[in-house]
């Protein structure tokens, strides 16, 4: 009997352990097949998409970083045509065409190319990442839609003379000092926010506000009367801008020139390419809108009071 107990001990024993070590080994098994299988199916993708969208080792589809090259060629060389005169590259523009399309990328990178390839898809362009004159036709034909496109004179009430502080000459005539009331109010709000992001670039007085001597943002011109406008253009017969200036927007008060550095109002593209390099254009470029001012892109100082385009912002009266 004690024989039969032992044997059944044992086998039971025997049994069990048995039970427990396929377990064991069980979910070893299954443990490291679901690790390895993991690692395989983390390979297989990445190399999957890597071949199917022509990846290349920047994380960039090819076509990107194709059209990157082609970019960098293009900023400084493209021949295109405005005002009546062909222009050469678009490096000048590059700051308000990265805003427009949505990036920070550099203008010879793919992630510039990427997201230029999405605008011109949905601006109804082959979106191949590729800034070539098409592409900056509508860019630029965007840009004008967003202008006042009128030259028409402000009601007399709605006309106000601002501050001598304010302009970038301390010496200017009073009569130049016009500017539309909800233009200047719009424009110390801008100024007021710029002060405070530019800190480090700007001379400011311990209130936060620009410091006398400190010439950025300060108004070059405002309100210009017809009759100036078209002295004006009398005085610089071969001037490019006052060819372009003819019905002005200026008349109607909501229309500022800024200075961003530089001549203040040369368009020599020398000049142009100092004043959209500086952290003054660029701030505008990044937030003007949001204070209903857009800019004329030919001209870096020249932004115009257009709230209807802003989200938000609507003019409080019609002139």
């Amino acid at each position: 009997m004690n024989f039969r107990k032992i044997f059944y001990k044992l086998v039971f024993t025997a049994f069990f352990g048995s039970i427990v070590f396929y377990t064991a080994n069980f979910a070893r098994v299954v443990s490291g097949q679901t690790t390895d299988s993991s690692k395989t199916l983390v390979t297989h993708t990445v190399s999957t998409n890597a071949v199917g969208s022509g990846k290349s080792k920047t994380g960039f589809a090819a076509v990107f970083v194709k059209a990157a090259s082609e970019n960098a060629r293009l900023r400084d060389s493209l021949a295109w045509d405005f005002g009546g005169r062909t222009q050469t590259g678009w490096n000048i523009y590059s700051a308000l065409i990265a805003q427009t399309i949505g990036t920070d990328g550099e203008p010879d990178s793919p992630a510039f190319a990427q997201a230029l390839s999405a605008w011109q898809g949905k601006s109804g362009i082959e979106p191949n990442g590729v800034l070539d004159a098409v592409t900056l036709k509508a860019l630029t034909a965007k840009w004008q839609s967003q202008r006042l496109g009128r030259s028409e004179y402000p009601a007399p009430d709605r006309l106000l003379t601002a501050p001598i502080a304010d302009f970038y000459d301390p010496t200017r005539d009073i009569a130049l000092l016009g500017v539309e009331k909800e233009t200047y109010a719009a424009y110390k709000r801008m100024v007021a926010a710029a002060a405070k992001d530019l800190g480090k670039d700007l001379k400011l007085t311990p209130r936060g506000d620009l410091a006398p001597d400190e010439k950025f943002f300060r108004i070059v011109s405002a309100f210009r009367s017809r009759e100036y406008q078209e002295q004006l253009r009398r005085q610089q017969p071969q001037s490019g801008r006052g060819a372009l200036a003819k019905f002005s927007a200026h008349a109607t008060g909501q229309a500022l020139d800024l200075y961003v550095g530089g001549e203040p109002v040369t368009t020599k593209d020398a000049n142009r390419l100092i004043q959209v390099q500086t952290p003054e254009y660029k701030w505008l470029v990044k937030n003007a809108a949001k204070f209903g001012f857009y800019p004329y892109f030919y001209e870096p100082w020249h932004w115009e009071y257009v709230p209807k385009n802003s989200s938000g912002l609507k003019p409080k009266t019609e002139n």
